[in-house]
């Protein structure tokens, strides 16, 4: 069940409510936040969720990020390959054993994954889902190599939704090299920034996602995978690295560059809330944007 895309369209700047259900002692309390770094199976759909849950056993967080495609796989060779696995995000089994885990868990979850939309067009897009459904859904606006040959850019904009603890905002993989998209993000209220990634770049994300933080003065937390898929011309590698990003720019915890892994830090979102440098210069206050037209 889709609950609603986003709170895109409301003044950035206005206060967001609290999912029903969240005290009002409990909201914006301090929360625990993890990802998870996997190696899917192209194509094994069914196993790549169950891996995802036996990396979960044990642990816990008030929010998970997985990575993206984090159930198909990411090296497609056809169209039709990205068409075979590619669901409606109101008819999806994938999303189906997201909120089932939400449910049990007692969590909330975000996960890439290809959407089949409107007119048939394919998706890579991210859905945030509690036990009540889902939340917020995004569609991958800067698409990145032969992306553009499966998946249509995002037209949904960069959704932001308070999920009782804190402000969530969705951004995908290649988006992190544009500063817009985070900024886009902070303007909207997020105080942490889900980013579910497919990265094979050493380095650049890993290094702009600290700067999306300190810019911003939010948390990120970047959830890539690992591996190698060699199923076309030029194999891809995924660099791994995962890691959760503080206010300031610190990474607070990372992954290896090689193996699964998952991985939980507490974090307090009132943090994110102040963007004053010093008491003359504030990151978000300060902007000139009447004068960034190029």
């Amino acid at each position: 069940m889709i609950i609603g895309r986003t709170d895109v369209g409301r003044n950035p700047l206005d206060g967001a409510v609290p999912l029903a259900g969240h005290d009002a002692e409990d909201y914006h309390a301090r929360m625990r936040v993890g990802f998870v770094q996997s190696e899917p199976s192209f194509g094994a759909v069914a196993d790549n969720i169950a891996r995802i849950r036996e990396l979960l056993d044990g642990q816990r967080a008030d929010l998970w990020v997985l990575p993206e495609l984090f159930a198909t796989g990411y090296q497609f060779t056809s169209y039709e390959e990205a068409e075979a696995v590619a669901e409606p995000l109101s008819r999806s089994a994938t999303v189906d054993s997201l909120v089932d885990m939400a449910k049990e868990g007692d969590m909330f979850v975000v996960a890439g994954l290809p959407e089949r939309g409107e007119h048939d067009r394919l998706y890579n897009a991210a859905v945030l889902v509690g036990e009540r459904g889902v939340l917020a859904s995004y569609r991958k606006v800067h698409l990145f190599f032969e992306e553009k040959r499966w998946f249509h850019a995002g037209d949904v904009g960069f959704p932001v939704v308070d999920i009782g603890a804190a402000r969530v905002g969705l951004m995908i993989c290649f988006d992190h090299l544009f500063p817009e998209a985070a900024r886009t993000l902070a303007l909207r209220g997020a105080e942490v920034i889900a980013h579910p990634a497919n990265l094979v770049m050493p380095v650049y994300a890993q290094l702009t996602m600290r700067a999306r933080a300190l810019e911003n003065g939010v948390f990120t937390v970047t959830a890539n995978r690992v591996g190698t898929e060699d199923r076309a011309a030029e194999p891809l590698t995924y660099t791994g690295e995962s890691q959760i990003v503080g206010p300031t720019g610190e990474v607070l915890v990372k992954a290896p560059p090689t193996g699964e892994a998952v991985e939980v830090v507490e974090i307090d979102p009132a943090k994110a809330r102040d963007k004053a440098l010093n008491p003359y210069n504030d990151r978000l206050a300060d902007r000139r944007p009447e004068l960034y037209a190029a």
